[in-house]
């Protein structure tokens, strides 16, 4: 479990880059809080970090419940499928909206292994 701790840090930490991004497309911008829209760059950024955490929401349970009763390793590299599938979701996104597709794919993918195989337990236990 401990690699599953590990990939969640490196989760938390990637979103708060991006938290950070937006803070400095702020300021480079001059779009100033609570204002999300004026600039497209600002808010291509924006969205970013925003569909970040919507996908955090599903995915800390699923990998933590996929670990723990599943298998820590698959867990573990799942995660960091999904890491790295944001990280190209975030460069393509930035860049032209567009390109956005490889990223969440690869991310999506991930995060539904995790479900399925949460799913799979479950009904493989009785429950």
């Amino acid at each position: 479990m401990e690699l599953v701790a590990l990939i969640s840090i490196l989760i938390a930490l990637q979103y708060l880059y991006l938290t950070i991004l937006v803070g400095k497309s702020r300021s480079e911008t001059g779009i100033s809080a609570p204002a999300c829209t004026g600039d497209p760059k600002f808010e291509r950024v924006f969205r970013v970090q925003q569909n970040t955490v919507e996908q955090l929401i599903i995915l800390y349970p699923a990998l933590w419940i996929f670990g723990y009763y599943v298998h820590a390793q698959a867990a573990a590299a799942l995660g960091l499928v999904f890491l790295l599938g944001r990280i190209v979701y975030a460069r393509g996104y930035v860049k032209d909206p567009g390109k956005r597709g490889p990223g969440f794919l690869i991310g999506s993918l991930a995060l539904l292994t995790l479900l399925i195989g949460d799913l799979l337990m479950l009904v493989m236990k009785g429950l």
